[in-house]
């Protein structure tokens, strides 16, 4: 259906207009929109910053509670469980009302939130605002994306998209540098939470009165785009095996990114003060180091993930998949050997984790544009609220937690010790868990409990990359079922795009897809 600027007039719809138009020439990107994706990007760096800073301080934090890294991981799981159930209210507000209302609003109450819950001294008090940050950036993360959808399309869009997503690994590694450092420097950790409110609060003027919001289908050429139902909107993203795959594998990226950028500091720290040398080594300084090692990752993953995608796609219809599934196989042992050493060799620790963090960081950009080309512009607000609430669900609202639970479990059966041999070998540990004594025998114990509890995110990477391994499969028939669908088709037409048909399954075509 792509055709050449010299082709015979179309005899359908806008959408041949926006191949047209994009075929022989993209139209110049203005400055409106450049400004508008530059705040869009500021708005996810220190999104990400709020999200993570209490990570480079949260030993100080469990010090002043006097918790464990059950409640501890329960700060994080809270946050997001509230963020999670909130999206899909805001995505369907973005599919229908002014994006830009709806995202000040978030930001200005996360900004709010964070700002109040760091002068609270009693922990479910300060779990509590912790909560409501989840609402306000609910808000936020359900609209950005399209908006950057309905002003590029394409390789162009891709691009974009790279650009923002780019600020989740390098606003998560600030957010470990401005916790911790902010702590260090003003002696207590309350400081390190009062920084993004202030840049939340710039942020919300810029949406306000500075970022411009396209409309709804404005760059596939749609225009006056008529919305259906919210209950027919998600019937139809179910039978979208590309979105529904890609969301189950991205879900695995979450557990995992949760559970790292949670606990990676606390294990690398725990496992440093076991080595010669490092014994009075700081939280600070070790959460200091894994902050660069994330920003330098997703400084390098993001937009490696988006180049090595457009390039390849020319050739490959099925690459962005496979990329991301690949993406996840290599991160997995690489990720295991740096936690299984650990307590062992310092630098090779660290470099297993830059890399296998960039590995890591290569879905972002990727699984956006996934989500953006294989759903229709009328419901992507709510595809992406259901890929926030599926993805978070199941993986980093409970991944925090999960992983302080086993810990915790697993301290007792070291306390004992019963812990089993087989366990124990998986380390190739020298410590003799058996004979250490006093505090060296606790830092042994927390250490390997956190450590066990941290070797399940490899595996979940082996199963994400099986479901972007699925998603390869659906991905091109499923670009072409949005591609055409448009306003003139109506929602009767698109329901009847994704019929449960044996032959859709083994990947021939139907004639009941052909627009």
């Amino acid at each position: 259906m792509n055709a050449e600027p010299s082709s015979a007039p179309n005899n359908n719809s806008q959408q041949h207009l926006m191949n047209d138009e994009t075929a022989g020439g993209r139209p110049p990107i203005t400055g409106r929109q450049k400004i508008t994706v530059v705040i869009l990007c500021f708005v996810n760096l220190i999104n990400y910053m709020d999200r993570y800073t209490i990570a480079g301080i949260l030993v100080d934090i469990q010090r002043q509670f006097k918790i464990g890294d059950d409640k501890g991981g329960l700060l994080q799981t809270a946050f997001v469980i509230s963020y999670m159930i909130c999206a899909p209210a805001f995505g369907y507000l973005g599919d229908r009302y002014n994006r830009k209302y709806i995202m000040a609003f978030g930001v200005f109450l996360w900004s709010l939130t964070t700002f109040v819950g760091s002068y609270m001294n009693e922990y479910y008090l300060f779990l509590f605002f912790r909560s409501l940050v989840g609402v306000g950036e609910a808000s936020y993360s359900t609209i950005a994306p399209t908006i950057i959808s309905d002003m590029f399309v394409k390789d162009v869009r891709s691009k974009m998209l790279a650009l923002f997503y780019f600020a989740i690994p390098v606003g998560s590694g600030l957010g470990y540098i401005v916790g911790s450092e902010t702590a260090r420097i003003l002696g207590s950790w309350h400081w390190g939470l009062r920084v993004t409110p202030l840049l939340g609060m710039l942020a919300v003027l810029l949406i306000l009165f500075v970022m411009e919001e396209p409309e709804r289908g404005q760059s596939e050429g749609y225009s006056h785009l008529t919305t259906t139902s919210w209950s027919e909107d998600i019937q139809l993203l179910c039978r979208n095996r590309s979105f529904m795959l890609s969301t189950a594998g991205f879900t695995c990226v979450a557990f995992v990114t949760g559970s790292l950028a949670w606990w990676g500091p606390q294990i690398m720290w725990s496992g440093l003060k076991m080595q010669k040398g490092y014994e009075d080594v700081t939280i600070n300084s070790v959460s200091l180091n894994f902050g660069i090692i994330a920003m330098a990752a997703g400084l390098i993953g993001v937009p490696l993930g988006s180049y090595m995608a457009q390039r390849l796609k020319v050739h490959y219809p099925k690459a962005d998949p496979l990329i991301c599934a690949v993406g996840l196989l290599i991160s997995a042992p690489l990720l295991f050997l740096g936690l299984a050493l650990a307590d062992k060799y310092n630098y090779l620790v660290l470099v297993l984790i830059f890399f296998g963090q960039v590995s890591l960081n290569l879905n972002w950009s990727i699984v956006a544009d996934i989500l953006l080309y294989v759903v229709s512009p009328t419901r992507r607000s709510t595809a992406e609220a259901f890929q926030i609430l599926f993805s978070h669900a199941f993986g980093d609202a409970g991944s925090p937690y999960l992983i302080g639970v086993i810990s915790e479990i697993l301290k007792k059966f070291f306390a004992k010790g019963t812990i089993p041999v087989l366990l124990a070998s998986m380390t190739l540990a020298s410590n003799n868990l058996q004979t250490s004594s006093g505090d060296k025998q606790d830092n042994i114990n927390n250490f390997h409990s956190l450590q066990y509890a941290l070797f399940i995110t490899s595996f979940v990477e082996v199963l994400g990359a099986m479901f972007f391994f699925f998603t390869a499969s659906y991905i091109v028939k499923d670009k072409e079922l949005a591609e055409t669908e448009t306003p003139d088709n109506g929602p009767d037409t698109v329901q009847n795009r994704y019929p449960v048909d044996e032959t859709r399954l083994h990947g021939h075509s139907n004639p009941r897809f052909v627009a």
